[in-house]
């Protein structure tokens, strides 16, 4: 099944065009190329004429459905990885969708360091030749924003190889390419990222509306819903009675606009002299009406991204997601420790697949980042099940919020997949703070995922501040005791509180001896 090359990917509702005169037509993401999520139900769906059966044929598997409503789906049963497979769909007309592989699929979303290419990446001059993984395929979801959810995504299957690795994300190219080397399956990556977007802009509108907090952005949306008819209906007559205002004035006030200014400057200072109020000044009027933006307008409204490039991924099989955002909510950061949750649990209830591994990225250091974005993200990971954070204090750029050096990104976050998804015993996290201890004039930390033991890279501890309870934090002086870290100042003799790397850009150099970073953190949660 050939998908034209030469369609727009901005069209997510027409026909392919190999399926034009078909009444059977399989969801996009059914196409040449493919890759199934293997060992789980996978449910296959699309469109055909109401009432017509449909059977799906996989492998010696056979499952049929009656389209209602114009749609149909089926669920094929676990299957092992393997293929290439012919995946067949038949009602009056008969498809076969080629090349298509059992193996591991993952969502990668996010926004602009996700949506970063590979050509962007530091490597990428050494790294591009050497992607030829031909079981490694690459899913692009074309940009669309909708008020609504939408059913198809624009997008084709496309096989990993030096020409065209280089346009695919480079944290989901890296992180493919080594869950694909460290598993032996095949590998499919779905990437569905934007730019400069918050998080409430990827989660529905349900989702939103769960939690007190957020219920304002659920609100926000449905109101630009309700009210933009009305509003469209409007505009007409409001740009008419401008556009007859501007008129008259222009036949009053334009052909002779500087004697009009001076005779206005005259009488002012007449009225000024005598006392009088200021005339106002003759100007046209203002403002020009402007067109009613639609409630799916803006890359930013809440629920948009979710509706038009998350919803039309669901049900797809997944094994799990990879994400890297949360700059676009730094500037909101206490909120962001309940949207984070909430958008993870979002996306959770809307698969229908459980509790699948959601691993993120923390942010890097960034001058116009605070650290207590990094904490939001420390919090999340700290309350919501199986997910986990690659920390990058250490590959980040203080100037660019987007760092070139995405390798070290997508291989800690593989590192985590490896061991939540697929049950390898092996450290996956660096340093995360459990607890505090006050012995007299020095605190004492402790950790957990310190693994082969606590590490100070290239020297001496450092990034540690410590404060009494004036809560006047100075810089510290850190020890590796065993398990913990021993934190002291001469100027503080009762100390309170600890932190560490807390600042927009951190200089800090606390590891576990697996080569991973320690997290930011404060011991003063607010």
């Amino acid at each position: 099944m050939k998908i034209s090359s030469s369609l727009p990917l901005l069209l997510t509702t027409v026909a392919l065009p190999s399926f034009a005169h078909a009444e059977v037509r399989p969801n996009p993401l059914f196409s040449d190329g493919a890759v199934l999520q293997q060992n789980a139900e996978v449910p296959v769906w699309g469109t055909a004429k109401e009432g017509e059966k449909v059977t799906v044929e996989f492998d010696g598997q056979r499952a049929s459905a009656t389209a209602k409503d114009g749609k149909w789906m089926v669920h094929l049963k676990p299957h092992r990885a393997g293929g290439p497979f012919v995946l067949k769909i038949a009602g009056e007309n008969t498809l076969s969708i080629n090349n298509v592989l059992m193996g591991e699929v993952w969502v990668c979303s996010g926004q602009s360091n996700m949506e970063f290419r590979l050509s962007g990446a530091a490597n990428a001059a050494t790294e591009i030749p050497l992607a030829d993984y031909p079981k490694f395929r690459m899913f692009t979801v074309g940009r669309k924003t909708a008020a609504q959810p939408v059913t198809e995504v624009a997008g084709k299957w496309i096989e990993c190889s030096p020409k065209t690795a280089a346009a695919f994300s480079a944290v989901g190219y890296f992180f493919g390419r080594d869950i694909h080397k460290a598993t032996g399956f095949p590998v499919g990556m779905i990437h569905s990222s934007v730019g400069a977007t918050p998080a409430q802009a990827w989660t529905s509108l349900s989702g939103l509306a769960k939690e007190a907090e957020l219920r304002p952005y659920a609100d926000v949306a449905k109101r630009l819903i309700a009210n933009y008819p009305a509003v469209s209906a409007m505009y007409p007559q409001e740009l008419a009675d401008y556009q007859g205002k501007l008129k008259a004035w222009n036949d009053e006030f334009s052909a002779g606009y500087s004697e009009t200014l001076k005779a206005w400057t005259l009488e002012n200072q007449k009225a000024k002299a005598e006392g009088k109020p200021a005339i106002p000044k003759p100007t046209p009027p203002q403002p020009m009406p402007l067109a009613p933006s639609p409630p799916d307008g803006n890359i930013g409204t809440p629920t948009v991204l979710y509706n038009g490039m998350i919803a039309p991924l669901i049900p797809y099989a997944i094994k799990g997601v990879i994400w890297y955002q949360g700059e676009g909510n730094a500037g909101k950061w206490h909120e962001y420790r309940t949207l984070f949750p909430r958008m993870i649990a979002d996306w959770r209830e809307q698969w229908g697949q459980g509790e699948f591994p959601f691993l993120f990225v923390q942010i890097a250091p960034n001058v116009q980042m605070l650290p207590e974005i990094r904490e939001s993200q420390l919090l999340t990971l700290e309350k919501t099940p199986n997910t986990a954070m690659a920390v990058i204090t250490d590959v980040g750029n203080a100037d660019n919020i987007h760092p070139t050096q995405k390798e070290p990104v997508g291989a800690r976050l593989a590192l985590a997949a490896r061991a939540l998804a697929y049950g390898e015993k092996i450290e996956y996290s660096g340093p995360v703070f459990s607890g505090v201890k006050i012995e007299e004039s020095h605190a004492v930390l402790s950790f957990k995922h310190i693994a082969g033991g606590l590490l100070a890279k290239d020297g001496d501890l450092k990034g540690f501040t410590i404060a009494g309870a004036d809560k006047k934090f100075v810089p510290a002086k850190a020890e590796i005791r065993g398990d913990t870290v021993i934190v002291s100042a001469d100027q503080v003799p009762q100390p309170v509180a600890v932190r560490y790397g807390w600042s927009k850009v951190p200089d800090v150099n606390l590891y576990n001896k697996e080569g991973l970073p320690a997290s930011p953190f404060r011991t003063d949660v607010e």
